[in-house]
Protein backbone atom coordinates (compact mmCIF):
# COMPACT_ATOMS: atom_id res chain seq x y z
CA UNK A 1 0.00 0.00 0.00
CA UNK A 2 0.94 3.44 -0.51
CA UNK A 3 1.09 6.48 1.89
CA UNK A 4 -1.24 7.87 0.12
CA UNK A 5 -3.47 5.70 0.45
CA UNK A 6 -4.12 6.50 4.01
CA UNK A 7 -5.12 10.29 3.17
CA UNK A 8 -8.27 12.34 3.72
CA UNK A 9 -8.91 16.13 3.93
CA UNK A 10 -9.70 17.47 7.33
CA UNK A 11 -10.14 21.02 7.79
CA UNK A 12 -7.54 22.76 10.20
CA UNK A 13 -10.51 23.68 12.88
CA UNK A 14 -11.44 20.51 13.45
CA UNK A 15 -7.89 19.91 15.26
CA UNK A 16 -8.45 20.21 18.80
CA UNK A 17 -6.39 22.87 20.76
CA UNK A 18 -7.25 22.44 24.01
CA UNK A 19 -8.98 19.68 25.81
CA UNK A 20 -12.72 19.61 26.61
CA UNK A 21 -13.10 20.75 30.96
CA UNK A 22 -14.23 17.15 31.47
CA UNK A 23 -12.06 14.46 30.35
CA UNK A 24 -14.95 11.80 29.65
CA UNK A 25 -17.38 13.83 27.79
CA UNK A 26 -15.59 13.47 24.36
CA UNK A 27 -17.55 12.08 21.74
CA UNK A 28 -17.07 8.67 21.36
CA UNK A 29 -17.57 6.91 17.71
CA UNK A 30 -18.46 3.28 17.68
CA UNK A 31 -17.34 0.99 15.34
CA UNK A 32 -18.43 -2.49 14.56
CA UNK A 33 -16.44 -4.57 12.39
CA UNK A 34 -18.92 -8.04 12.20
CA UNK A 35 -21.71 -5.59 11.58
CA UNK A 36 -19.68 -2.80 9.49
CA UNK A 37 -21.60 -0.13 11.58
CA UNK A 38 -20.70 3.16 12.74
CA UNK A 39 -22.61 4.85 15.77
CA UNK A 40 -22.17 8.22 17.63
CA UNK A 41 -22.36 8.45 21.32
CA UNK A 42 -20.41 9.86 24.42
CA UNK A 43 -17.00 8.14 25.74
CA UNK A 44 -19.52 7.47 29.50
CA UNK A 45 -21.64 5.11 27.67
CA UNK A 46 -17.72 2.99 27.01
CA UNK A 47 -19.53 1.28 30.07
CA UNK A 48 -22.07 -0.22 27.57
CA UNK A 49 -19.44 -1.67 25.51
CA UNK A 50 -17.32 -3.59 28.38
CA UNK A 51 -18.58 -6.50 30.39
CA UNK A 52 -17.85 -8.61 33.63
CA UNK A 53 -14.42 -10.29 33.00
CA UNK A 54 -12.87 -8.03 30.12
CA UNK A 55 -9.48 -6.93 30.91
CA UNK A 56 -8.99 -3.05 30.14
CA UNK A 57 -5.28 -2.78 29.41
CA UNK A 58 -3.93 1.24 30.07
CA UNK A 59 -0.38 2.60 29.56
CA UNK A 60 0.79 3.95 32.39
CA UNK A 61 3.17 5.98 31.34
CA UNK A 62 4.20 9.77 32.13
CA UNK A 63 4.87 12.74 29.66
CA UNK A 64 8.38 14.43 30.48
CA UNK A 65 9.34 17.86 30.47
CA UNK A 66 11.03 16.84 27.66
CA UNK A 67 10.87 19.71 25.51
CA UNK A 68 14.47 22.12 26.23
CA UNK A 69 15.60 25.54 25.10
CA UNK A 70 19.41 25.67 25.44
CA UNK A 71 22.41 27.94 23.82
CA UNK A 72 24.81 26.36 22.00
CA UNK A 73 28.22 27.08 23.57
CA UNK A 74 31.00 29.19 21.62
CA UNK A 75 28.44 30.27 18.70
CA UNK A 76 25.37 30.96 20.58
CA UNK A 77 22.96 30.00 19.02
CA UNK A 78 19.72 29.01 19.96
CA UNK A 79 19.07 25.02 20.10
CA UNK A 80 15.98 23.08 20.66
CA UNK A 81 15.85 19.29 22.49
CA UNK A 82 13.39 16.86 22.54
CA UNK A 83 14.15 14.24 24.83
CA UNK A 84 12.91 10.95 23.33
CA UNK A 85 14.15 7.97 25.08
CA UNK A 86 17.26 7.36 27.79
CA UNK A 87 19.64 5.25 25.82
CA UNK A 88 21.36 4.41 29.60
CA UNK A 89 21.60 6.84 32.47
CA UNK A 90 22.41 10.50 31.59
CA UNK A 91 22.48 9.29 28.20
CA UNK A 92 19.07 10.67 25.83
CA UNK A 93 18.35 10.18 22.35
CA UNK A 94 16.72 13.64 21.05
CA UNK A 95 15.35 15.14 17.87
CA UNK A 96 17.43 18.65 17.60
CA UNK A 97 15.74 21.52 16.18
CA UNK A 98 18.40 23.75 14.41
CA UNK A 99 20.11 20.34 14.21
CA UNK A 100 22.94 21.21 11.91
CA UNK A 101 24.66 23.41 14.73
CA UNK A 102 25.15 20.75 16.66
CA UNK A 103 27.74 18.41 15.82
CA UNK A 104 29.69 16.02 17.50
CA UNK A 105 31.24 17.23 21.52
CA UNK A 106 28.79 20.20 20.91
CA UNK A 107 28.18 21.41 24.38
CA UNK A 108 24.16 22.82 25.00
CA UNK A 109 23.57 25.11 27.77
CA UNK A 110 19.88 24.88 29.39
CA UNK A 111 20.54 26.75 32.51
CA UNK A 112 22.69 26.76 34.98
CA UNK A 113 21.40 23.29 36.14
CA UNK A 114 21.62 21.33 33.49
CA UNK A 115 23.91 21.04 29.83
CA UNK A 116 23.59 18.50 27.19
CA UNK A 117 26.92 17.03 25.34
CA UNK A 118 26.41 16.03 21.87
CA UNK A 119 27.93 12.33 21.57
CA UNK A 120 26.62 10.95 18.48
CA UNK A 121 24.90 12.14 15.53
CA UNK A 122 22.37 10.47 13.93
CA UNK A 123 20.20 10.88 10.67
CA UNK A 124 16.81 13.11 10.10
CA UNK A 125 17.77 15.72 13.05
CA UNK A 126 18.39 12.83 15.51
CA UNK A 127 21.10 13.09 18.42
CA UNK A 128 22.25 11.49 21.19
CA UNK A 129 23.55 13.22 24.27
CA UNK A 130 25.20 12.85 27.75
CA UNK A 131 23.49 14.79 30.19
CA UNK A 132 24.98 16.75 33.03
CA UNK A 133 22.72 18.34 36.06
CA UNK A 134 22.67 19.16 39.52
CA UNK A 135 20.52 17.19 41.67
CA UNK A 136 17.77 14.84 40.82
CA UNK A 137 17.32 14.74 36.85
CA UNK A 138 13.42 14.61 36.66
CA UNK A 139 13.25 17.51 39.96
CA UNK A 140 15.82 19.67 37.40
CA UNK A 141 13.08 19.17 34.24
CA UNK A 142 10.30 20.11 36.07
CA UNK A 143 11.93 23.78 36.66
CA UNK A 144 13.94 24.17 33.38
CA UNK A 145 11.79 21.78 31.06
CA UNK A 146 8.49 22.45 29.14
CA UNK A 147 5.91 20.11 27.73
CA UNK A 148 6.12 18.94 24.72
CA UNK A 149 2.68 19.26 23.04
CA UNK A 150 2.24 18.24 19.36
CA UNK A 151 3.42 21.01 16.45
CA UNK A 152 -0.34 21.15 15.18
CA UNK A 153 -1.59 22.43 19.11
CA UNK A 154 -0.55 25.93 19.19
CA UNK A 155 -2.94 27.19 22.23
CA UNK A 156 -0.64 27.48 25.27
CA UNK A 157 -1.82 24.40 27.45
CA UNK A 158 -3.31 26.12 30.93
CA UNK A 159 -2.92 23.19 32.98
CA UNK A 160 -0.03 20.35 32.32
CA UNK A 161 -1.88 17.50 34.13
CA UNK A 162 -4.26 17.98 31.03
CA UNK A 163 -1.24 16.27 29.04
CA UNK A 164 -1.11 13.31 31.50
CA UNK A 165 -3.73 10.30 32.05
CA UNK A 166 -4.80 10.56 35.39
CA UNK A 167 -3.54 6.98 36.27
CA UNK A 168 0.27 8.34 34.48
CA UNK A 169 3.27 6.98 36.81
CA UNK A 170 6.25 6.01 35.32
CA UNK A 171 8.01 8.65 33.79
CA UNK A 172 9.62 8.48 30.34
CA UNK A 173 7.64 9.70 27.40
CA UNK A 174 7.93 12.21 24.68
CA UNK A 175 4.41 12.30 24.23
CA UNK A 176 1.22 11.43 26.30
CA UNK A 177 -0.75 7.94 25.29
CA UNK A 178 -3.68 10.12 24.10
CA UNK A 179 -6.61 7.08 24.31
CA UNK A 180 -6.47 7.34 28.09
CA UNK A 181 -6.97 11.13 28.60
CA UNK A 182 -10.39 10.38 27.91
CA UNK A 183 -10.94 7.99 31.07
CA UNK A 184 -11.39 9.93 34.78
CA UNK A 185 -10.72 8.42 38.44
CA UNK A 186 -14.22 7.94 38.95
CA UNK A 187 -15.00 6.48 35.68
CA UNK A 188 -11.84 3.54 36.10
CA UNK A 189 -13.36 2.89 39.41
CA UNK A 190 -17.33 2.04 38.15
CA UNK A 191 -15.93 0.07 35.59
CA UNK A 192 -13.82 -1.67 37.91
CA UNK A 193 -17.02 -2.31 39.88
CA UNK A 194 -18.73 -3.78 36.94
CA UNK A 195 -15.69 -6.45 36.87
CA UNK A 196 -13.78 -5.21 34.42
CA UNK A 197 -10.48 -5.98 35.31
CA UNK A 198 -8.08 -2.81 34.60
CA UNK A 199 -4.69 -3.89 33.98
CA UNK A 200 -1.39 -1.78 32.76
CA UNK A 201 1.53 -1.96 30.90
CA UNK A 202 4.17 0.74 30.02
CA UNK A 203 5.44 1.94 26.58
CA UNK A 204 7.08 5.23 26.55
CA UNK A 205 6.18 6.63 23.58
CA UNK A 206 8.76 8.20 21.32
CA UNK A 207 9.65 8.37 17.70
CA UNK A 208 7.73 4.67 16.90
CA UNK A 209 4.97 6.66 17.83
CA UNK A 210 4.59 9.75 16.33
CA UNK A 211 8.01 10.02 13.64
CA UNK A 212 5.66 10.37 10.13
CA UNK A 213 5.80 8.52 7.23
CA UNK A 214 8.44 10.06 4.36
CA UNK A 215 8.54 6.96 2.06
CA UNK A 216 5.89 6.29 -0.76
CA UNK A 217 5.35 2.79 0.11
CA UNK A 218 4.63 2.07 3.46
CA UNK A 219 6.65 -1.25 3.65
CA UNK A 220 10.08 1.39 3.48
CA UNK A 221 9.04 3.19 6.21
CA UNK A 222 11.67 2.44 9.38
CA UNK A 223 9.60 2.40 12.90
CA UNK A 224 11.76 3.56 15.74
CA UNK A 225 11.60 1.12 18.44
CA UNK A 226 10.21 2.34 22.01
CA UNK A 227 10.49 0.40 25.63
CA UNK A 228 7.90 -1.16 27.22
CA UNK A 229 7.22 -2.84 30.32
CA UNK A 230 4.68 -6.11 31.40
CA UNK A 231 4.77 -7.32 34.78
CA UNK A 232 3.96 -10.71 35.81
CA UNK A 233 0.29 -9.44 37.27
CA UNK A 234 -0.66 -8.28 33.77
CA UNK A 235 0.55 -10.97 31.87
CA UNK A 236 -0.99 -13.54 34.10
CA UNK A 237 -4.26 -11.56 33.59
CA UNK A 238 -4.47 -11.76 30.10
CA UNK A 239 -3.72 -15.16 29.40
CA UNK A 240 -6.23 -15.68 31.62
CA UNK A 241 -8.84 -14.02 29.92
CA UNK A 242 -7.52 -15.97 26.49
CA UNK A 243 -8.12 -18.97 27.92
CA UNK A 244 -11.55 -17.51 28.99
CA UNK A 245 -12.99 -16.00 25.82
CA UNK A 246 -13.36 -12.66 27.32
CA UNK A 247 -12.04 -9.78 25.66
CA UNK A 248 -8.55 -7.77 25.68
CA UNK A 249 -9.31 -4.00 25.08
CA UNK A 250 -6.02 -2.35 24.45
CA UNK A 251 -6.89 1.60 25.41
CA UNK A 252 -4.62 3.48 22.88
CA UNK A 253 -2.00 2.60 19.91
CA UNK A 254 0.87 2.23 22.37
CA UNK A 255 -1.37 -0.20 24.56
CA UNK A 256 -1.76 -2.26 20.98
CA UNK A 257 1.81 -2.13 19.82
CA UNK A 258 3.01 -3.54 23.33
CA UNK A 259 0.39 -6.05 23.70
CA UNK A 260 0.86 -7.33 19.69
CA UNK A 261 4.46 -7.68 19.91
CA UNK A 262 4.86 -9.26 23.51
CA UNK A 263 2.18 -12.00 21.91
CA UNK A 264 4.24 -12.61 18.47
CA UNK A 265 6.95 -13.28 20.75
CA UNK A 266 5.61 -15.89 22.83
CA UNK A 267 2.43 -17.25 21.68
CA UNK A 268 1.23 -16.16 25.06
CA UNK A 269 1.46 -12.97 27.13
CA UNK A 270 4.55 -12.73 29.47
CA UNK A 271 6.38 -10.29 31.57
CA UNK A 272 9.39 -8.51 30.25
CA UNK A 273 10.97 -5.55 29.54
CA UNK A 274 11.93 -4.90 26.44
CA UNK A 275 12.07 -2.53 23.00
CA UNK A 276 9.60 -2.91 19.99
CA UNK A 277 9.59 -1.39 16.89
CA UNK A 278 6.42 -3.58 15.21
CA UNK A 279 5.09 -1.31 12.36
CA UNK A 280 0.94 -2.70 12.20
CA UNK A 281 -0.28 -1.81 8.68
CA UNK A 282 -3.57 -3.28 6.74
CA UNK A 283 -2.57 -7.53 5.82
CA UNK A 284 -0.45 -7.48 9.68
CA UNK A 285 -2.85 -9.64 11.42
CA UNK A 286 -3.85 -8.57 15.05
CA UNK A 287 -3.60 -11.62 17.28
CA UNK A 288 -3.30 -10.34 20.95
CA UNK A 289 -6.43 -8.02 21.43
CA UNK A 290 -10.04 -8.05 20.58
CA UNK A 291 -11.14 -4.61 20.57
CA UNK A 292 -9.44 -1.44 20.98
CA UNK A 293 -10.22 3.04 21.64
CA UNK A 294 -8.15 5.29 20.15
CA UNK A 295 -8.37 8.87 19.01
CA UNK A 296 -8.43 10.22 15.36
CA UNK A 297 -4.82 10.37 13.72
CA UNK A 298 -2.98 12.11 11.56
CA UNK A 299 -3.36 11.65 7.89
CA UNK A 300 -0.98 8.82 6.25
CA UNK A 301 0.50 8.28 10.13
CA UNK A 302 1.61 4.91 11.08
CA UNK A 303 -1.33 5.18 13.48
CA UNK A 304 -3.96 5.40 11.23
CA UNK A 305 -2.19 2.35 9.53
CA UNK A 306 -2.67 0.82 12.73
CA UNK A 307 -6.07 1.29 12.92
CA UNK A 308 -6.74 0.33 9.24
CA UNK A 309 -4.92 -3.33 10.46
CA UNK A 310 -7.33 -3.89 13.28
CA UNK A 311 -10.75 -2.22 11.79
CA UNK A 312 -10.17 -2.54 8.35
CA UNK A 313 -9.32 -0.39 5.29
CA UNK A 314 -12.25 0.58 3.59
CA UNK A 315 -14.22 0.70 7.06
CA UNK A 316 -11.54 2.92 8.61
CA UNK A 317 -11.39 5.29 5.58
CA UNK A 318 -15.38 5.61 5.87
CA UNK A 319 -14.83 5.74 9.91
CA UNK A 320 -12.76 9.08 9.30
CA UNK A 321 -14.93 10.97 6.31
CA UNK A 322 -17.65 10.39 9.14
CA UNK A 323 -15.91 11.86 11.87
CA UNK A 324 -15.05 15.07 9.60
CA UNK A 325 -18.87 14.81 8.76
CA UNK A 326 -20.09 14.76 12.11
CA UNK A 327 -17.21 17.61 13.17
CA UNK A 328 -15.56 15.32 15.60
CA UNK A 329 -12.54 16.51 16.91
CA UNK A 330 -9.22 15.38 15.88
CA UNK A 331 -5.76 14.38 17.42
CA UNK A 332 -4.00 14.84 21.10
CA UNK A 333 -7.06 16.36 22.55
CA UNK A 334 -9.86 15.48 20.37
CA UNK A 335 -12.37 12.91 20.43
CA UNK A 336 -12.30 8.47 20.03
CA UNK A 337 -13.24 5.89 18.74
CA UNK A 338 -14.20 2.42 19.94
CA UNK A 339 -13.67 -0.71 17.27
CA UNK A 340 -14.29 -4.42 17.98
Amino acid sequence: MQKHDFYFDLPEELIAQVPIENRSASKLMVIDKEKQTIKSTVFTKIKDLLQKGDVLVLNDTKVILARLFGIKEGTGAKIEILLLKEIKKDRWQALVGNAKAVKLDSVVNISDKIWAKCVEVLENGLRVFELSYQGNFYEVLDTVGNIPLPPYIHAKLQDNDRYQTVYAKNSGSAAAPTAGLHFTKDLIKEVEEMGVIVKYITLHVGLGTFMPVKVDDILDHNMHSEQYIITKDTAKALNLAKANGNKIIAVGSTSVRTLESNFKKFNQFQAEVASTNIFIYPGIELQAIDAMITNFHLPESTLIMLVSAFCGYDLTMRAYQEAVAQKYRFFSFGDVMWIS
